[in-house]
């Protein structure tokens, strides 16, 4: 039987370090640091961090950023960060060299932000992140390497 790695409140997590894209490396490999999980930040401290992270070339990292505000979030807000979780995601598959699930997670990404384009939220730029991931959507199913750019989250 083999044994899965725990967190200190043992649930299952994998140990093995990553790389910037969030790739599991092999045990002992210099890995770059992961995001700590469960934090709840402000919309503001969670769009700063992402972007920072996006610029940084980590979309994996920022979409558990996203990820936390999407868990800790039971208002109306919480298909944004799903959503804006989905793109970073998207992002990382692009990176990888993942065309199929970059256009899956691009497209979604865009739709599910959609109910907010009206009135975007939080200086969120949801028009230009729909036109940014659907462009990548695009190049990435022409079935070529794409070479991905980060978005920028806000006006």
């Amino acid at each position: 039987m083999s044994r899965r790695d725990r967190d200190a409140e043992g649930r299952a997590r994998n140990a093995r370090p990553r790389d910037g894209l969030g790739r599991p490396l092999p045990y002992g490999a210099d890995g770059v640091e992961r995001q700590p999980e469960g934090i709840e930040r402000t919309p503001a401290q969670t769009l700063a961090e992402a972007q920072e992270l996006l610029d940084d070339g980590k979309p994996f990292h920022a979409h558990e950023v996203f990820e936390d505000a999407w868990k800790t979030t039971d208002g109306p807000d919480r298909e944004l960060w799903r959503g804006l979780a989905q793109l970073a995601v998207g992002l990382t598959h692009a990176a990888r060299g993942n065309n199929v699930g970059a256009v899956s997670l691009l497209e979604r990404g865009a739709a599910n932000i959609e109910p907010f384009r009206g009135e975007p939220p939080h200086g969120i730029d949801v028009a230009g992140l729909q036109a940014w991931a659907l462009a990548l959507a695009e190049e990435a199913k022409q079935r070529v390497r794409v070479s991905p750019s980060s978005p920028r989250l806000t006006c």
